[in-house]
């Protein structure tokens, strides 16, 4: 699986490199961001720009990491979704559980605004 990754101090940005986001990559996706979390990331932004096609072990992925990251207090948002992903999510009534944002940019926004709602209600 080709991707980079680019962390800041209050979030971790993952773009995948890669056309399909099925059983080959979707293993690797889940690991790595198992391992950013044990490595103390608590915000990922996961940009999908590249990906045209999703299948049912990429969305498993994805839910695994909006899972832990949420666990924790965290935010998992993925952005720049083809349409086929969208439509993949939507029909998956996914859409409800995912932080889905068109841009980076407005999923960066989004991370700084769950960090200062979270500093406000007083908690970790």
């Amino acid at each position: 699986m080709k991707y980079t990754i680019d962390k800041q101090e209050k979030y971790t940005l993952v773009r995948l490199h890669e056309e399909k986001l099925d059983s080959t990559a979707a293993p690797q996706l889940k690991s790595e961001m198992v391992t950013l979390h044990a490595e103390g990331v608590r915000n990922i932004i996961l940009d999908l720009s590249e990906v045209k096609y999703t299948d049912s072990s990429g969305l498993s992925a994805l839910l695994v990491g909006n899972r832990i990251l949420h666990e924790d207090g965290g935010i998992f948002v993925l952005t720049s979704l083809s349409d086929h992903t969208a439509k993949l999510i939507k029909i998956s009534q996914l859409d409800s559980v995912l932080n889905i944002l068109p841009t980076v940019e407005e999923a960066i926004d989004a991370v700084f605004m769950h960090e200062i709602e979270k500093d406000m209600k007083g908690e970790d």
